[in-house]
């Protein structure tokens, strides 16, 4: 039933669950406040933290004269589950400003007027009786010896903001409330990096049949390098048994050769499914040792979430009522037609839900117990969205800190209902968003329109995608996507080996990797590759220590896109007020997105999006380079793939 004063299309809203925030983040809640006739509203947003009193009330302004539409910026301090409401009432005072301010220069009721202003003068007096100003003007108002106007004066600056930071209150009306968790900043802002761990010390250069395996000790001794570049997240592919079964051979033929791994993603074998590790690359005390390595170097493990089998798993034995039978009564493998993946058995949860269900959550849990604190989810799409919803919040229950990463590259309200249930990273379509309009247009409704609920993931690679900007832009287009993915979003990530710029696919017009590390050994020459300046890992590590120095860049919803007349260059800005003790933060990047030919053009930038006036000179450094340079609202600009496509612009204090 609607309220006294309608208090309507509140946002940010989450139909399926809570709004999503961390400590610090700022956000805009908003709503629509109406009332019938002339009289002045006023709209303020309340914060309830999860335990204790309410805070203050955070004063709404309407967004433009006659839009009826009321905002405030929020922040909540710390992890939890918060929630906020709208209250919105009558405000008589500014009801009576707004008359007196027409009626008394016309001399029209003039003794009335001023008579009312000063009972209402009364009312706030009794309510803060500290202030003796409000009951000085009441007292000047009703003073007939003085002129109209001079008794009007008493209403003076200090009054009028006596009477706003202590509005009288009437017809009060309060909105249902809105919950927001509070996750922890790992969950919006991070960088991660992918890699194999049985690649990494592994012996190729054998007789077939003859390969060596990687294992978790020659792993680790890659995280040194990969903290160096500035990551905070390794992100593991499963490290579990991998059945032999329909195992695939190299570039995923159907039939594997002597020493062929097979695919990680095909779980299980007699050694095992998804609580075990794989024998070639340790035990599971080997695996402890390897995520205590990385917390050491200041990383942390996210483990790959796929819940699909190998015919070998043990689950197919022992709970055949969880795969999906065909009409000749073999199961039924997983496809993506034309795909097939004869090596993999996707679950089925529509004969034993709570089983399955049960033991899904045994085996998070069991992660868990080994320091695993977030999972990549391997197609989550494929599975019921119900079992995430409660899997998700079962788990949130015991462990808060624990975070899940839908890799679900599928239609958009699939993704985004993940979202909305409790996922609190997704990927997204950013691998094939590489012109300027689309980035534009991508990037303003995951950073506005969807950022209360999905927090994008931009990987600028994975295993699977070798998007064709990568395959035919060569070293240019490898740093404009790491500059676009690092910047864009708080959250960015690459697959290894998109330092070294790889980018030979399977065939022409083919999205997978020749000799896709999916299904071989592929250890790197990291040292080599350092050595001959054949790598843009010191392109990653400015960007993932700019990322960590400035407060701007680890926002999603502050991104703001200026205009370039020309097509080729793209513009944008992360910008963040300053706070006490915390200087204003801005951040500028202009991308040339043609990796093959210089471009020049104008950009325009929208200084007050930034914190300045029109008529400001802006003194920016270009962190790239260390050159200084003075902008104003129209720049020119030139940049040459050749000898480096962006300026990355820090803006100098006043």
């Amino acid at each position: 039933m609607i309220g006294r004063l309608p208090i309507l299309d509140i946002s940010p809203d989450n139909d399926l669950g809570p709004v999503k925030a961390v400590p610090g983040e700022r956000f805009t809640v908003s709503a629509t406040v109406i009332r019938e006739g002339h009289d002045s509203l006023a709209a303020g947003v309340v914060v309830h933290p999860p335990k204790g009193r309410r805070r203050a009330l955070v004063p709404m302004r309407e967004k433009a004269p006659g839009t009826d539409r009321y905002e405030a910026e929020i922040s909540l301090p710390r992890e939890g589950n918060w929630s906020f409401s709208v209250e919105a009432w009558s405000d008589p005072f500014t009801t009576w400003l707004r008359v007196a301010r027409v009626k008394l220069p016309l001399d029209t009721d003039t003794d009335l007027v001023l008579e009312e202003g000063a009972r209402l003068l009364d009312r706030a007096g009794r309510r803060v009786p500290r202030v003796p100003a409000l009951n000085r003007a009441a007292k000047v108002l009703r003073d007939t010896s003085l002129p109209p106007m001079e008794r009007f004066a008493a209403v003076t600056d200090d009054v009028l903001a006596q009477m706003e930071r202590n509005p009288l209150r009437e017809l009060l009306t309060r909105s249902r409330r809105t919950r927001v968790v509070v996750h922890r900043e790992r969950a919006l802002f991070g960088s991660w990096y992918e890699f194999f761990p049985r690649s990494e010390g592994a012996q190729v250069d054998t007789a077939p049949g003859q390969e060596v395996s990687g294992t978790f000790s020659t792993a680790a001794k890659r995280l040194p390098a990969i903290a160096d570049m500035g990551f905070d997240v390794v992100y593991l592919p499963p490290i579990h048994p991998v059945g032999e079964s329909h195992r695939k051979g190299r570039d995923n033929t159907l039939r594997a050769g002597p020493g062929d791994p097979g695919s990680v993603w095909a779980i299980g074998s007699a050694d095992g499914g998804h609580d075990a590790v794989h024998p070639d690359l340790g035990t599971l005390t080997d695996f402890d040792s390897f995520v205590a390595e990385a917390r050491e170097n200041g990383l942390e493990i996210a483990l790959d979430l796929a819940l699909q089998c190998s015919p070998d798993h043990p689950w197919v034995a022992e709970h055949p009522e969880w795969f999906t039978r065909r009409a000749d009564g073999s199961i039924a493998y997983a496809e993506n037609p034309p795909k097939k993946y004869q090596d993999i058995y996707p679950l089925c949860f529509d004969h034993d839900f709570e089983g399955l269900y049960r033991e899904c959550l045994r085996v998070v849990g069991h992660w868990i117990d080994h320091g695993v604190r977030i999972f990549r989810v391997d197609n989550p799409h494929t599975k019921p969205v119900a079992f995430w919803q409660r899997l998700l919040a079962d788990v949130a229950e015991r462990d808060p800190d624990v975070l899940f990463l839908a890799e679900a590259f599928t239609r958009p309200a699939m993704m985004r209902t993940l979202a909305k249930v409790g996922f609190h990273q997704s990927y997204t379509y950013f691998t094939w968003r590489n012109g300027k309009d689309e980035l534009t247009d991508y990037l303003t409704e995951l950073s506005q329109e969807t950022a209360h609920y999905l927090r994008p993931n931009l990987f600028a690679n994975t295993p699977d995608i070798l998007n064709a900007y990568l395959q035919e832009g060569g070293r240019p287009a490898f740093e404009v996507r790491a500059v676009l993915a690092a910047l864009l979003s708080p959250t960015w990530g690459v697959y290894s080996g998109f330092e070294l710029c790889e980018n030979t696919p399977a065939a022409p017009g083919s999205e997978e990797y020749l000799h896709s590390e999916k299904f071989e050994y592929r250890p790197r020459d990291w040292a080599a590759a350092d050595a001959s300046g054949g790598t843009i890992a010191p392109l990653i590590t400015r960007l993932n220590r700019l990322r960590r120095a400035h407060p701007a860049l680890r926002e999603l919803r502050n991104l703001r896109f200026h205009h370039v007349d020309r097509p080729e260059l793209i513009c944008f800005s992360k910008y963040r007020p300053g706070s006490p003790g915390e200087p204003d933060d801005a951040v500028i990047a202009v991308v040339n997105l043609d990796p093959h030919h210089a471009r020049e053009a104008t950009v325009h930038l929208d200084l007050p999006s930034i914190g300045r006036t029109w008529e400001e000179d802006l003194r920016v450094t270009d962190e790239l380079t260390g050159r200084d340079y003075t902008w104003r609202a129209d720049n020119y600009v030139r940049l040459d793939p050749a000898t480096g496509p962006a300026h990355v612009f820090t803006v100098n204090g006043r």
